[in-house]
């Protein structure tokens, strides 16, 4: 079954026929939000708000491990992600859709793994590609099937919010390499690996990262808003074609 989850600016689907919404409990706590179940043009899909059904939960404090549990206990074998990011490679003007390849993980703190305390057993991870190549190429094909130009590949700087970055770090970030910004990418994504759930990535690119195009001199919240308000009406049609191809 295929999974959504949603992050800023997406705490519901507004294109899923709702069957029904389920509190579910796991050993790591409650989830940010109840799982919303529901079919898209006839394809099963299960919905989760990442921050809470009214957007109050803080990127480092969301419960990542009770979020994909909750989801793979129900049956969820692939997840697409909705992470709003900042653009710091130059042509990642806000507006722009990434699906990204790669993840730098800046995070600290933060419960990442199931596999953490003295009764647990071992286990490492590949995490050399940390995104499904299936399910990438899956959000492309949704990409171009409705006239969305989306950017193939890109970096990922998970960092640790809730504050914005300073414009010193983002040119850190670029030396390291990364191309967008966010803090919800990580340990969403390594969770995902653990539990063996595909896992792919639909980055909005919300506003320049600091420092950079129209953000020199500050990021201006007004502007965001409405960047994002247009961009998911696109993502959430892209997320309807993802269902339509997906193969339960």
């Amino acid at each position: 079954m295929l999974g959504i989850i949603g992050g800023t600016g997406l705490t519901q689907l507004a294109n899923l026929q709702i069957t029904r919404r389920q509190l579910i409990r796991t050993p790591y706590g409650e989830p940010s939000s109840p799982l919303t179940f529901g079919e898209i043009n006839g394809h099963a899909v299960v919905f989760l708000a990442r921050h809470g059904g009214g957007h109050t939960i803080a990127p480092h404090s969301v419960n990542y491990r009770a979020n994909l549990w909750a989801l793979h206990s129900e049956g969820v074998t692939e997840i697409v992600a909705v992470a709003t990011v900042g653009g710091i490679q130059a042509d990642l003007s806000p507006g722009s859709i990434v699906i990204p390849d790669q993840i730098l993980d800046y995070t600290h703190g933060r419960k990442n793994s199931f596999f953490d305390g003295v009764e647990q057993p071992l286990k490492h991870i590949d995490f050399t590609h940390p995104y499904s190549q299936n399910l990438r190429e899956l959000c492309q094909q949704s990409g171009q099937l409705i006239g969305e130009t989306v950017i193939d590949g890109g970096v990922y700087a998970a960092v640790q919010g809730p504050r914005l970055e300073t414009a010193a770090e983002i040119n850190r970030l670029e030396r390291d390499g990364a191309t967008i910004v966010g803090m919800t990418g990580m340990p969403e994504a390594a969770l995902a690996r653990e539990l063996e759930i595909a896992y792919a990535a639909i980055c909005p690119v919300a506003n320049h990262a600091a420092g950079r195009g129209n953000s020199q001199h500050g990021i201006r919240y007004e502007d965001i808003g409405a960047i994002l308000n247009d961009t998911m009406q696109r993502v959430r049609s892209m997320i309807e074609q993802v269902a339509l191809l997906h193969v339960d």
